[in-house]
C-alpha cells in the first residue's frame, strides 16, 4: 500500500486524508492487523487502493464481524467513525490480554473502511463511473420508490444513478461481493454494519429490506438483537427498525448480499448505521452552504463527539457477534419474535 500511495501523498493530505488514515492504522496495528489491496481504482490521474483490514483469523474464527464505510464518498464521517473504533480496538489489544484473546479463535473483524475512494476524492456520492454503489445491485423494489432518490437509470449525470449491473459490475461492488464470499461459512453467522450519514435528526440502525415492505426472513434475529441492545443500554438514542418504514429503493447492495448468502446457506445479518446529519445542520446552519456539510459535522467539538459517540454500540456489536448462540432465537421463540416485529413495524407498513 505504501508504494501505491507514494506518488500522490501530498495531494491526498488535502483531498483524501481518510486513505492516509487507513495506511496509518495499518502501521499502528503491526502484527495484530493484516491488510490487503483488493483493487486499484482509476480516478482522474490517481490509482487508489481499495484496502481491506483483518483482525483475527476469519478462516478459523467461530464468529465474524464485517464493517464497511465510505460507500458514498461524500459521507466521510462513516469512514472516520469506523477508523476511530478500530484504533481503540487495537490499542486495547496491547494491554488487555482477555480482550486480545478473543481474536485468537473466537471472533474476527473484517473491515473495508473506504469502499469508494474515488467518490471521496471527488466529494461525490457516486464512484468514478458516476454510479451510486448502493443503488447498483440487480434487484428492483416491489413498490413505488421516491423519484431519483430510490435509484434511476435516466442519466448518469443525475444523482442516484444505478449503472447497468448486467453490462458492467462496478469494481467496488465486486470487491465487497468477493470479500463476503471469501469469508462466509455455512453454520457461522456474519453480522455486517455499513456506516452512512445524512438522514433525519436521529441515528438509525436500519434493518433490510430496502426493496420490499415485508419482513426479512431473519426478522426474529433482528428483534432479538434489538431487545438485547435495549436491555443492556435502555437509555440509548438509536431508532432501530426496518429501512422500509422510511423509504424503498432499487439496487440496495445489502438486500442483494443477504439474498445471495441465504441462497448459499450462509447467515448474513446486515445493518446500516445511518447517522442523522440533519441535527448537525440544525445546530450549525452554515453547513447548508457546503455540500459536504450536509453529511458531516464540521464544528470540531461536534465532530469529536460523533467519533466517540458510537464506540459503545460497536463494542456491543462485537460482543453480540461473538455470542450469537446466546441470543439468536430458535423454534417457538423465533415465532414469537416475528409476531413482535409485525406489531412493532410491519402492521404500520401495511396500513
Amino acid at each position: 500500500m505504501h508504494s501505491a500511495l507514494d506518488p500522490y501523498r501530498g495531494r491526498l493530505h488535502r483531498r483524501l486524508p481518510e486513505l492516509l488514515n487507513v495506511e496509518q492504522l495499518c502501521r499502528h496495528g503491526g502484527d495484530l492487523l493484516s491488510s490487503r489491496c483488493e483493487a486499484l481504482i482509476d480516478v482522474d490521474d490517481f490509482k487508489l487502493p481499495l484496502i481491506s483490514l483483518t483482525l483475527g483469523k476469519p478462516e478459523t474464527a467461530k464468529h465474524c464481524l464485517l464493517l464497511t464505510g465510505g460507500v458514498h464518498g461524500v459521507e466521510r464521517i462513516g469512514t472516520q467513525v469506523l477508523i476511530a473504533w478500530l484504533e481503540t480496538v487495537l490499542e486495547r489489544c496491547r494491554w488487555d490480554r482477555h480482550w486480545r484473546s478473543q481474536f485468537e479463535d473466537e471472533v474476527a473483524i473484517i473491515a473495508l473502511p473506504l469502499v469508494n475512494p474515488a467518490g471521496m476524492l471527488r466529494n461525490s456520492r457516486c464512484n468514478a463511473n458516476s454510479v451510486d454503489l448502493n443503488r447498483h445491485a440487480p434487484i428492483d423494489a416491489e413498490d413505488r420508490v421516491p423519484f431519483l432518490v430510490g435509484g434511476q437509470r435516466l442519466w448518469r449525470r443525475l444523482p442516484w444513478y444505478r449503472g447497468r449491473y448486467d453490462r458492467q459490475v462496478e469494481p467496488e461492488f465486486q470487491v465487497l461481493e468477493s470479500l463476503i464470499r471469501r469469508h462466509s461459512q455455512a453454520g457461522r453467522t456474519m453480522i455486517a454494519i455499513d456506516f452512512h450519514s445524512g438522514f433525519g435528526f436521529r441515528d438509525h440502525l436500519w434493518i433490510p429490506h430496502a426493496y420490499r415492505k415485508e419482513a426479512i426472513d431473519d426478522i426474529g434475529s433482528y428483534v432479538a438483537l434489538k431487545l438485547l441492545w435495549e436491555r443492556n443500554f435502555p437509555h440509548h438514542n438509536y431508532a432501530f427498525g426496518p429501512q422500509a418504514m422510511h423509504y424503498l429503493s432499487h439496487g440496495d447492495m445489502w438486500d442483494y448480499f443477504y439474498l445471495r448468502c441465504r441462497e448459499q446457506g450462509v447467515k448474513l445479518l446486515p445493518l446500516t448505521l445511518e447517522m442523522g446529519s440533519w441535527l448537525w445542520v440544525k445546530k450549525h446552519p452554515r453547513q447548508l452552504f457546503s455540500f459536504a456539510g450536509l453529511f458531516n459535522p464540521t464544528v470540531p467539538h461536534r465532530h469529536a463527539r460523533v467519533l466517540r459517540g458510537h464506540l459503545l454500540l460497536l463494542d456491543f456489536m462485537l460482543a453480540a457477534c461473538r455470542n450469537t448462540e446466546q441470543w439468536q432465537p430458535r423454534g417457538e421463540q423465533e415465532m414469537q419474535l416475528r409476531q413482535i416485529a409485525q406489531s412493532l413495524w410491519y402492521r404500520q407498513l401495511d396500513d
